[in-house]
């Protein structure tokens, strides 16, 4: 299963005409691609499920789908609408503060990723020192070749300088710890979202990192 055509066309259009005369007379189009979007992801869940089972049945698209709509209250950027579509798929939906996988679709930047991305402190914390404890297991992780062949290494945005507090510098996970993100991450090219067989390509990935998830998730237990 693919992501239409019509759906990276609309993108492209929105990105170019990001205003709301522009937006409600392309409504119709907006609506076939919002239905696009979610009868992808609808497709998806179940799939997901075969090895999370964390997800739960209940979890339908509509509650891991973002809203195209930008809150532009506190933001310098005031254009009315993102110019991209994606979902969050976690435990408990999108507003859920658990480890999941987040699918971006937009035209020359679309990407699937997975993990915790800027958690509060206090999963922060907690992440860190089951990194800490279980480097090893950790490291495994991080190094298995499938993991490094989907992802290459953990997204290193955010990384600190120095040793976050609590931490020695000799520390053999520091490279992790100072992270203030764990984030796996894959680049698709709009030819890969457009074929048949992105669906797979995307639960191929998830899995790939499914065992990074159950790790951040333990974390937080």
């Amino acid at each position: 299963m693919s992501i239409s055509k019509n759906t990276l066309s609309f993108l492209s259009k929105l990105k170019q005409h990001n205003n709301k005369v522009w937006f409600d007379e392309n409504r119709s189009s907006y609506v076939e691609a919002k239905t696009d979007i979610i009868s992808f992801f609808d497709a998806l869940l179940p799939q997901l499920r075969k090895f999370d089972k964390q997800i739960e049945p209940e979890l339908s698209a509509d509650k891991c789908v973002f809203r195209i709509f930008r809150d532009v209250r506190f933001s310098a950027n005031k254009t009315p609408y993102k110019s991209n579509m994606g979902a969050a798929i976690n435990p408990g939906g999108k507003k859920a503060a658990v480890p999941g996988y987040y699918v971006h679709i937009e035209p020359g930047n679309s990407f699937v990723a997975g993990g915790s991305y800027l958690p509060q402190a206090v999963d922060l914390t907690k992440y860190r020192q089951e990194i800490d404890y279980n480097f090893d297991e950790f490291n495994a992780i991080i190094r298995n070749n499938t993991f490094k062949k989907f992802f290459g290494i953990l997204d290193q945005e955010h990384k600190l300088a120095r040793p976050p507090k609590g931490y020695t510098a000799d520390n053999p996970a520091m490279d992790y710890l100072k992270l203030k993100s764990f984030i796996a991450f894959r680049n698709f090219t709009d030819k890969e979202v457009l074929a048949p067989n992105f669906d797979k390509q995307v639960i191929a990935t998830c899995n790939a990192m499914f065992p990074l998830m159950q790790f951040l998730r333990r974390s937080l237990d």
